[in-house]
C-alpha cells in the first residue's frame, strides 16, 4: 500500500470542514470584525504622497493583498 492510499479508519478528516479550514474561517471572521471596528480616518504615506482615508479601507486592502499572496504562494500545483 502506498502512502497516497486512503484506508478506512484513518485519522484524517476528509469532509468539507477540516480543522485547517475551520481555523482559516475563524481567522478571516476575526479579521473582518477587526476591520469593521476601526473606522477612524488615518494618514497613510504611499511612497511619496500622504493620503487620508478611513482605517478600515487601509486594513481591507492589506487583508486582500495578504490573502492574494497567500493563495499564490500556497496554491496546489497540478502534477
Amino acid at each position: 500500500m502506498s502512502p497516497g492510499d486512503v484506508s478506512s479508519g484513518g485519522t484524517r478528516s476528509t469532509g468539507p470542514f477540516t480543522p485547517a479550514r475551520i481555523l482559516i474561517l475563524v481567522v478571516a471572521v476575526l479579521s473582518v470584525v477587526f476591520i469593521a471596528e476601526n473606522t477612524d480616518d488615518v494618514t497613510v504615506r504611499l511612497l511619496i504622497p500622504l493620503v487620508t482615508m478611513p482605517l478600515y479601507v487601509a486594513l481591507a486592502v492589506m487583508f486582500v493583498a495578504g490573502t492574494a499572496c497567500g493563495a499564490y504562494l500556497f496554491r496546489r500545483r497540478p502534477k
